[in-house]
C-alpha cells in the first residue's frame, strides 16, 4: 500500500505547537493584585505507620527446645550409632586383615548372646556373665545379638551399649557388625583374646 505524499509530509514534520505568549511584568502585577496575599502551606508530613510485629516463633522455639532436651537425654552412643550403621573396632595389636575376615564371617562363632527385650543393665550384667563363660571356655568368636533399635522409641540403645562396652573390655580384640546372613547390623561378632 502506497502512502500518499501529503501524508508523508504530515507524518515526517508534525505541527509546531503554538508559542507561548510571553509574560509581560504587567500581566504578572494584575495577577497578584487579583489573588490578593498568599499564605504558604506546609506539607503534611506522612501518616506513620505501626511497625509490622515480629513473626511468632513460638512453635519454632518449642521444636528447638525438645531436640535440645532430646540430645541431652540421649547418649552419645546411641546418637553416633543411628540406625543400621556398621560398628566396627580393632586393637592396635590385631592386624587390618584379621577384622576383615571377622567382618566377612571367616571365624566360626561358638556362642550367642541375644539381648532382645533386656533393659540396659541387664544387658550390661549379662554381658559381663557371657564374656566370662566364654573365656572359661575358651571361645574366640561369639555373636551378640542387640537389634537395629528400628522399633525402640529411644533408638539403638542396646547396640549403642554393645559398641561402649566392648570398646572398653581388655579381653575384646576386635568386634564389628555380623555379615547379612548372620544378623547384619543387628547383631555384633566379637574377637575374644585367648585364656
Amino acid at each position: 500500500m502506497k502512502i500518499p505524499r501529503a501524508l508523508r509530509k504530515a507524518i515526517a514534520s508534525p505541527p509546531a505547537r503554538p508559542a507561548m505568549p510571553a509574560v509581560e511584568p504587567d500581566d504578572a502585577t494584575l495577577f497578584r493584585e487579583a489573588i490578593g496575599p498568599v499564605r504558604v502551606i506546609e506539607a503534611e508530613s506522612p501518616a506513620v505507620e505501626a511497625p509490622k510485629p515480629l513473626p511468632d516463633t513460638r512453635q519454632h522455639d518449642a521444636d528447638e527446645a525438645a531436640a535440645l532436651r532430646e540430645m541431652r537425654t540421649q547418649s552419645l552412643d546411641a546418637l553416633a550409632h543411628a540406625m543400621g550403621e556398621v560398628l566396627e573396632f580393632r586393637r592396635d595389636e590385631v592386624p587390618p586383615r584379621t577384622l576383615k575376615r571377622l567382618k566377612r564371617g571367616e571365624y566360626a562363632v561358638q556362642d550367642e548372646l541375644d539381648l532382645h527385650r533386656m533393659r540396659v543393665d541387664e544387658a550390661e550384667a549379662a554381658m559381663r556373665a557371657f564374656f566370662a563363660d566364654a573365656r572359661r571356655r575358651q571361645f574366640p568368636c561369639v555373636r551378640l545379638v542387640h537389634g537395629k533399635g528400628l522399633r525402640s522409641e529411644a533408638g539403638p540403645v542396646l547396640k549403642a551399649l554393645v559398641d561402649r562396652v566392648l570398646r572398653h573390655r581388655g579381653d575384646v580384640l576386635a568386634f564389628c557388625s555380623a555379615p547379612p546372613a548372620q544378623g547384619g547390623t543387628g547383631a555384633t561378632l566379637v574377637l575374644l583374646r585367648g585364656a
